[in-house]
């Protein structure tokens, strides 16, 4: 799912492109993109675009007559900027062009599961009802950031990726919050002290100012091609079973329903191994609970 810093760059590439700009049509290849009736989609055709901007993890273009278009790509959708009038791809990637005079906005989502979704809402009170609220984490002081944190007492894997907690943080981002924190992703946010907070509220600026430096530079001012979970160069996320950069151990993983959560046992959780509810279940007494012992497990099974 796009995050905080692949939406920076989707929305800054779009200010060098459409503010100002007529938009002349919405294209749809699904009725099912849609999720309101009133406003029309049809209101805002012919009208020019007066903003672009990040709600949480949304995109949400504004229009001179008082109408949002609201994206939201979740998991597999993407943005293309193409000629004018582009057609929208073919088979079950193909979702909706966003049309102006001088290029085609179109959005791809891949997969089977169509969560993408596009809303038309009136206002500042339609963008906000869109905002699930949480705290704009590169703009919050230290205090802020901890009062969020701790306001309920959750791990700081759910946390981190609560909308409702934090703008714009998911899973990919959150793993390597975490790893460069140094911090354990099952810690309980009211175990944590004030200067525990102060670290990982650094890590989050610093990973964040990272991303979204080099997704700059990879875009080299053309519109961002290469949008996903999963980047070179990413320390522990989708990077299981593969030496952490710090230490060289090799990275571990929670597993649960279609995510999972990347960590490194030595940089983390003091060498300790956190229980995958799948596996633990299956292995039961035999689950290693250190990587040294996990080490051990294929001399035990040939033993």
């Amino acid at each position: 799912m796009p995050e905080l810093p692949d939406i920076t760059v989707y929305i800054e590439a779009l200010e060098q492109r459409i503010p100002g700009a007529r938009l002349e049509e919405v294209r749809l290849a699904t009725p099912f993109l849609l999720r309101t009736a009133t406003p029309p989609l049809s209101s805002a055709h012919g009208h020019n675009v007066t903003a672009v901007r990040r709600i949480g993890k949304r995109i949400a273009i504004g229009l001179d007559n008082g109408l949002w278009l609201v994206l939201h790509l979740m998991i597999a959708g993407r943005l293309h900027w193409k000629k004018a009038k582009s057609p929208i791809p073919g088979g079950r990637r193909g979702a909706a062009a966003f049309d102006f005079a001088d290029g085609s906005l179109i959005l791809t989502e891949a997969g089977t599961q169509k969560r993408a979704s596009l809303h038309v809402v009136e206002g500042e009170a339609g963008i906000a009802s869109l905002d699930p609220g949480g705290l704009e984490v590169m703009t919050c002081t230290a205090a802020q950031f901890q009062a969020a944190l701790q306001r309920e007492n959750h791990t700081l894997k759910r946390s981190l990726t609560d909308p409702r907690i934090f703008s714009g943080i998911g899973n990919a981002y959150s793993d390597e919050i975490l790893h460069k924190a140094r911090m354990s992703p099952v810690m309980l946010t009211q175990k944590m002290s004030g200067e525990d907070c102060a670290l990982l509220h650094r890590a989050v600026i610093d990973t964040m100012q990272f991303w979204i430096a080099r997704l700059r530079a990879e875009a080299a001012g053309c519109f961002p091609e290469g949008v996903t979970a999963f980047r070179e160069g990413m320390a522990v996320h989708g990077r299981y079973g593969q030496p952490c950069p710090q230490c060289g151990k090799k990275v571990q993983r929670i597993r649960y329903a279609s995510n999972e959560t990347n960590y490194c046992a030595e940089c983390q959780t003091g060498g300790r191994l956190l229980a995958d509810r799948g596996l633990s279940r299956l292995l039961g007494k035999d689950w290693p609970r250190t990587l040294e012992e996990l080490e051990t497990l294929p001399r035990r099974a040939g033993s």
